[in-house]
């Protein structure tokens, strides 16, 4: 028996979701190595980035089941916690009162 998944990743300019065809009991590792992501997406399907299917992260070893969307994740720019506490501290106090008075 064979399953459809597709594969999503994105690069700073561009992105692409591949549509590929596995045999029954394929994994993660499979689907990237049909979906050629090596080629398209140099650097990124190496193993040391996050990998997941359907916003969850997964292990490469992961099997997979009809349907499902594998996604390689980019690594963060900035840290989230870090630019909301700098976002927060960066704001200036208010002439207005609490009370709107």
């Amino acid at each position: 028996m064979r399953l459809r998944v597709s594969v999503a990743f994105a690069l700073p300019d561009s992105q692409e979701v591949v549509e590929v065809e596995l045999a029954e009991g394929a994994t993660i590792a499979d689907a990237l190595a049909a979906a050629r992501v090596a080629e398209r997406m140099p650097g990124y399907a190496d193993g040391r980035h996050a990998v997941g299917v359907w916003s969850r992260r997964r292990d490469l070893a992961t099997k997979l089941r009809e349907g499902d969307r594998v996604e390689v994740y980019r690594p963060l720019q900035a840290d989230p916690k870090v630019a909301r506490r700098a976002r927060a501290g960066a704001k200036t106090s208010s002439t207005r009162s609490r009370s709107g008075r």
